[in-house]
């Protein structure tokens, strides 16, 4: 039966335009940002699972800055250590030169003095904003090496503290009078505090590392959740521009059945 009040074959073509119109619009969406997932409302799972995970890759590029900095405050420590070492060998020759009846104690005792002055000097010195690990009244150093994320979502920092070693002064009162032992117990002292700042700087650098492959993982990850598949748009694309192009041909030949009716009465 035909009727001009009510054309099935209209409502059903342009009910199919509508449905193509709207997949077009998701897919040229997706060409645009280049996300298949770009709001909850298109894959809330995906889209809930890939901001925790964006969180966590902001978090840990931040983390990744701060371990850099905390490495370079560690390795000002350990290479003013070092420095100092190298230094308390020298006045251990030189203690060594004045158990020589004939040497000029006055002359290496100076010079023992000097040495003494640059070692304090270099100690004070050895800062990094603000942080110094072997001067006057040095302390120990928390450093955050990781944030932790549990199975409900929770987050947890890891911890370690850098021991500090004071070393201004360490050589004080040494001259030419002292032992040879005394001078090696200090660089005992030295030396050991020189391996501490070492081994936390190469803590420091190995967790740095990790997490930098850790932020990548995560990316990539997200990219898995969120990102389109460009091959697979592109072919959608063409695919529902022609089926637009007949949607339209289609709405177009319902609409002029009606027409038809009129031959009727003729």
């Amino acid at each position: 039966m035909s009727s001009i009040l009510t054309n099935h074959s209209s409502m059903v073509a342009l009910q199919t335009l509508k449905q193509i119109n709207n997949d077009l619009g998701k897919v040229q969406s997706e060409v645009a940002t280049g996300l298949r997932v770009s709001t909850a409302a298109d894959d809330s799972s995906s889209w809930s699972i890939a901001s925790t995970m964006k969180s966590d890759v902001a978090t840990f590029s931040k983390l990744s800055e701060g371990l850099t900095s905390a490495s370079a405050m560690v390795g000002v420590a350990r290479a003013a250590a070092e420095q100092i070492s190298e230094i308390l060998v020298q006045i251990q020759e030189k203690v060594v030169q004045g158990q020589d009846p004939s040497a000029d104690t006055g002359k290496l005792d100076a010079e023992i003095t000097e040495m003494i002055n640059t070692i304090d000097s270099i100690a004070d010195a050895a800062q990094f904003n603000g942080v110094n690990l072997v001067g006057t009244g040095a302390a120990n150093v928390n450093v955050t090496v990781a944030i932790q994320r549990d199975a409900a979502g929770a987050l947890t920092d890891d911890t370690f503290a850098v021991t500090a070693t004071v070393l201004n002064g360490v050589a004080a009162g040494v001259s030419t009078a002292s032992t040879t032992d005394a001078i090696d117990t200090l660089l005992d002292t030295v030396n050991a505090a020189a391996a501490t700042f070492g081994a936390a700087q190469a803590r420091i650098d190995a967790q740095n590392s990790f997490l930098g492959k850790q932020v990548d993982a995560l990316t990539t990850g997200v990219g898995a959740l969120v990102d389109a598949d460009m091959e697979a748009a592109s072919a959608r694309l063409t695919a529902l521009q022609t089926q637009q192009q007949l949607g339209t041909q289609a709405l177009a030949i319902a609409n002029q059945a009606p027409q038809t009716i009129l031959s009727l009465f003729k």
